[in-house]
């Protein structure tokens, strides 16, 4: 108990910088997924536009092109899931060489000083939010797989099936592409927040605030850029949004 207390007195400010930074990465989460129900953004937005893909898909005989679509969102997938391993191994490698590195940053001005056991555990912090990456990028690539074989399985316009059924099977191929693309997205924020991390090995207090950043940034890009306005200049994006991707927008 008295390490204990002993450890959380000499160590409060990055203890409390930590625990601000769970509470902007999950709290962003949830605030996003909450939002998007009432709020147009980005990943909503894309739903609808997907849902439009998969209609006109299963109006066409040939679906090379959009085979091809999918496997170009596969690429770029499987290039932050490789890359996600090498910044792994990069993470691994400094944690074997941590007194060099603690005697490079001390130089940098505004850098707190921090003990061996200190700056591992902010260096391993950092390896998880990367882990947790993995997870999601490699779940978006099975994800995308599964959409390419909905699409190969769709029934041809030659078939004979009501248009609720042809509606039913382009909703379902639009919601697994919009997994998909959740799973992605939550990959590509992890990345985000390693910035606030990678600065915490500098100043907790520096950690502190980009995280706060990087909140806004995200929050900017996803409900109010050019780009998510762009995408609803069409008047057929002025219906009710209906979401249906696996965690709501992300």
């Amino acid at each position: 108990m008295d390490v204990l207390l002993e450890f959380v007195t000499h160590n409060w400010v990055n203890l409390m910088a930590l625990a601000w930074f769970l509470f902007c990465f999950n709290g962003y989460m949830y605030y996003a997924r909450a939002k998007s129900y009432t709020t147009p953004c980005l990943a909503s937005i894309m739903h609808i536009y997907r849902t439009e893909w998969m209609i006109r898909m299963l109006t066409r005989d040939n679906r090379i092109a959009d085979t091809t679509a999918i496997a170009n969102l596969e690429r770029s997938v499987s290039f932050f899931a490789s890359t996600t391993i090498l910044v792994m191994a990069g993470i691994l490698t400094v944690m074997s060489s941590t007194e060099e590195a603690i005697n490079l940053i001390e130089e940098i001005p505004f850098a707190m000083s921090a003990t061996k056991q200190e700056w591992e555990l902010k260096l391993l912090v950092m390896l998880m939010l990367f882990v947790y990456a993995f997870f999601k990028f490699t779940w978006s690539l099975r994800q995308y797989g599964f959409a390419s074989v909905m699409i190969g399985g769709a029934p041809l316009p030659s078939e004979t099936i009501s248009e609720r059924q042809r509606d039913a099977h382009a909703a379902r191929i639009a919601k697994m592409t919009s997994m998909a693309a959740n799973s992605f997205n939550i990959g590509l924020r992890s990345y985000y927040f390693s910035i606030p991390v990678m600065v915490w090995l500098i100043n907790p207090w520096f950690f502190i605030l980009l995280s706060c950043i990087v909140v806004f940034v995200l929050y900017r890009r996803e409900f109010t850029s050019s780009t998510m306005k762009t995408l609803t200049m069409s008047s057929e994006l002025n219906r009710p949004i209906v979401n249906t991707s696996e965690n709501g927008t992300r």
